[in-house]
């Protein structure tokens, strides 16, 4: 396989788990889905630096570590080096927290 084609599969993987965690909400999906479009580039690049930086500046009461893997991730698309292990990083994300929802809800279904 070439190298295109594997960051196209990434590039296709980061947006399938993009899609998952914003699924639910649809305010969420839609702004996801306009900011993970090709034509928005020129608002991503700069939203996720910003990010990235706000999340080093957690000390502060607005800011936060939550920042950080949102600006990751938003750099991700444009950044083939960066795709892998935020594609990896996600899946974990998503397994763990549907692990954690599924034994809250068990407990919460074993209470009635």
């Amino acid at each position: 396989m070439s190298k295109s084609v594997d960051h196209e599969r990434e590039k296709a993987r980061l947006r399938r788990q993009m899609r998952a965690m914003t699924g639910s909400s649809p305010k969420l999906h839609g702004l996801t889905e306009r900011l993970m479009a090709d034509r928005a580039r020129w608002l991503r690049i700069p939203a996720g630096i910003l990010l990235i930086f706000g999340g080093f500046a957690a000390i502060l009461p607005v800011f936060g570590l939550w920042m950080l893997p949102i600006g990751l991730a938003l750099l991700a698309v444009d950044l083939p080096m960066l795709r892998p292990g935020v594609n990896s990083t996600l899946i974990r994300g998503r397994r763990w927290s549907d692990g954690k929802l599924r034994r809250w809800r068990d407990r919460n279904d074993d209470r009635r």
